[in-house]
């Protein structure tokens, strides 16, 4: 309701102390207020007027001041302009224009943050240190249509300080998803065998480029650093049945490497012989034809010397046979046509086998 006089009460007006029939009083002058208490401040300060600027020297030089920042060593800072990137900064102390001018941000750009993904470390209050498993992030299905408990964790620091404070929300959780995405990729590419077995360090290099890769394309300012793989096995549930699966693929495996010791030992073997057969079947092959060929020659040189002296050769051919027949025979033959016969105490056997010794 408004205010007004009512006609003989001891209401008084808000705008001033008069209570007559005549009406409310006028509102107070802004100006004049304020002049007021400029002046009463003016009487309250020592020197007056000269005190009254030595305080606004002060407050401004205040003012000034609150613009000095400090930057640690392992910091960089990024100084806004009314909330909008204006420009790095580097260790060391600096002066931006003051608030609300000019503000400033500032994160350690060497410490190593850690994203888990698939377990959670939690810690207790008497400091002991336990780990969860998140199954939700751990389960992934594998190329081969089985399933595989991974554990892993990705290990980052800031990049581009800029590009980390304003075009990301959630650091931790976009790292988490990029990683999750990720390595779910790279495992339903690959076997059970070897990612539980061999391929976990090729796993965790193919995983850091890739997810490197896409935190470049969002801006994120991130450098991923690690991808460490904590665990990669069978789900609990199927873990013994698996390592029945495992034993006899490696007693299959081991058959194989003995069959193929075999097969490396046996084969080369049966080469050798093979080659060592042939081998001896030219030298005989070429024994036989030059033989062939020295008695076709010979003959053919006989035959030459027989056409020329038909009565000589004929007896040489004779004598050459009889002592081919007669030769190692403990016998000896006389031609009676040579002479009258021998002197009977020749002895001749003895003869023969003295030139035979000798």
């Amino acid at each position: 309701m408004p205010w007004q006089n009512d006609g003989g009460g001891n209401k008084q007006n808000p705008w001033g102390s008069g209570g007559g029939k005549g009406g409310g009083g006028e509102p107070p002058n802004i100006d004049d207020i304020i002049r007021k208490s400029q002046e009463q401040l003016k009487d309250a300060l020592p020197g007056g007027k000269k005190g009254f600027v030595l305080i606004l020297l002060a407050i401004v030089a205040f003012w000034i001041g609150s613009g000095y920042y400090s930057v640690k060593p392992d910091e960089e800072a990024v100084v806004l302009r009314f909330g909008k990137f204006a420009y790095t900064t580097t260790p060391g102390p600096h002066l931006h224009l003051p608030y609300p001018i000019e503000t400033y941000e500032k994160k350690s750009v060497t410490t190593e943050n850690t994203v888990e993904i698939g377990s959670i470390t939690q810690t207790s209050r008497q400091g002991n240190r336990s780990t969860v498993s998140q199954l939700g992030e751990s389960l992934m299905l594998t190329g081969d249509e089985n399933i595989v408990d991974i554990k892993f964790n990705v290990v980052w620091r800031i990049d581009n300080l800029n590009n980390y404070l304003f075009k990301l929300s959630d650091p931790d959780g976009t790292v988490k998803d990029v990683s999750e995405s990720i390595m779910r990729e790279l495992v339903g590419k690959n076997k059970i065998t070897p990612i539980i077995t061999t391929a976990r360090g090729s796993l965790e290099a193919e995983a850091l480029l890739l997810v490197q890769s896409t935190l470049d394309e969002y801006e994120t300012g991130i450098r991923i650093l690690r991808v460490q793989i904590i665990e990669s096995e069978a789900p609990e549930q199927v873990k013994d049945s698996f390592l029945d699966v495992q034993r006899a693929e490696a007693d299959q495996q081991k058959s194989i490497n003995q069959a193929d010791a075999y097969k490396n030992k046996v084969i080369p073997e049966a080469r050798g012989n093979a080659e060592k057969l042939v081998q001896e079947a030219q030298a005989y092959a070429a024994i036989t034809v030059a033989d062939a060929e020295g008695k076709a020659d010979r003959f053919l040189s006989v035959y030459e010397q027989y056409k020329v002296a038909k009565d000589v050769t004929k007896k040489r051919i004779y004598l050459e046979t009889m002592e081919e027949i007669f030769q190692g025979m403990d016998k000896v033959i006389i031609d009676n046509k040579g002479g009258s016969g021998v002197v009977p105490y020749l002895p001749l056997n003895e003869l023969k086998k003295n030139k035979g010794s000798n």
